[in-house]
């Protein structure tokens, strides 16, 4: 990294300092080492995840790594992925082992774990599904469906909802259950995060 690189950009961080370190440490090919490679996909990850991500996932990484080598096994991705609040179908799960070059009787670092529910994460953007969802079910491209075929399909589709747990959504988004719901203020209504007081 160059002084006036330093100078024009943003001063950089710790994350920054390993990323650049991980860079040397490859192109000189010094050590033998995979460190400086574990640090630069660990830093990569800092800047996709919060620090309280991070450390929810190492504690609950660290339940599963029985032998405190640091490792998981492939078998236990899928649960450890759900304990943290990922909803990973076994194909998912299959594909970013297979991504990472592991089979299901490997083993995965933290490093690679981070990549895995960054990635999954990802993908599960609940504002994509939903607005994949009322796109299919509006043929004629409207910008709107009605709000009793929203019901059906909520009644129907994926986790099936009951009629009182689709009042109740309703009520929230303020929909009129003969009325028309628009894509975007319907997701942007429902998706709003919950405040933790």
């Amino acid at each position: 990294m160059a002084a006036a690189d330093l100078l024009l950009g943003p001063p950089p961080s710790l994350a920054d300092f390993r990323l650049e370190a991980g860079r040397k440490g490859n192109r000189e090919g010094a050590s033998g080492s995979s460190e400086p490679r574990v640090a630069a996909r660990g830093s990569t990850m800092a800047k996709f995840l919060s620090q309280d991500q991070i450390n929810d996932y190492k504690e609950c990484f660290s339940l599963y790594d029985k032998q405190q080598r640091g490792k998981i096994k492939a078998t236990d991705l899928l649960l450890v992925m759900r304990c943290l609040g990922a909803s990973p179908t076994p194909g998912e799960v299959q594909r970013h082992l297979q991504t990472h070059g592991l089979d299901r009787n490997g083993e995965l670092d933290f490093s690679t774990f981070l990549t895995v529910m960054h990635m999954q994460i990802k993908q599960e953007d609940p504002k994509k599904e939903i607005l994949l969802a009322m796109l299919m079910a509006d043929k004629e491209k409207k910008g709107y469906i009605m709000a009793s075929e929203l019901r059906s399909k909520l009644m129907q589709l994926g986790e099936k909802l009951t009629h009182k747990e689709v009042d109740e959504l309703f009520r929230e988004a303020n929909i009129e259950p003969n009325g028309k719901v628009k894509y975007d203020e319907f997701i942007r209504k429902i998706t709003i995060p919950v405040r933790d007081y």
